[in-house]
């Protein structure tokens, strides 16, 4: 049997453009935010963003980068963690790691970021070495 030519499918349907969500007054194109409604990503005055991560200030964004780097160390390596703790030498143990994470921190967050703000070590503090000051 021959195959019957089934015509491409429309990325949205043909409904989609002129239906508009529920409180949106008429006229008004689908898609575009009611009036007091926040357009998608940028929350409404007074109200916190949809996704924590779509914030755009630089100290947040760079503490939450140094916490996620050395969480990466402790997932990576914990029987070397848990070793240099109970023999007091987790600095040397993580020396060449500590540093690798580190630059790449100083890449993504830029030098003078880096070098503001003690968040780095505050992660390695916290997480690496459990509340301990090591570093």
């Amino acid at each position: 049997m021959p195959a019957t030519p089934v015509a491409p499918r429309s990325p949205t349907p043909p409904f989609a453009a002129s239906v508009a969500p529920a409180g949106t007054p008429a006229g008004t194109p689908a898609g575009t935010p009611a009036v007091g409604q926040a357009s998608l990503g940028t929350p409404a005055e007074g109200k916190r963003p949809i996704n924590p991560f779509l914030r755009t200030d630089p100290a947040q964004r760079a503490r939450r980068l140094a916490r996620a780097l050395v969480s990466d160390l402790v997932a990576y390596h914990p029987q070397k963690r848990d070793d240099g703790l109970r023999d007091g030498n987790l600095r040397q143990l993580f020396r060449e790691e500590i540093k690798k994470s580190y630059e790449e921190y100083v890449e993504q967050v830029g030098r003078e970021t880096a070098e503001s703000a003690p968040h780095f070590q505050d992660a390695l503090n916290d997480i690496l070495s459990g509340g301990r000051r090591i570093f």
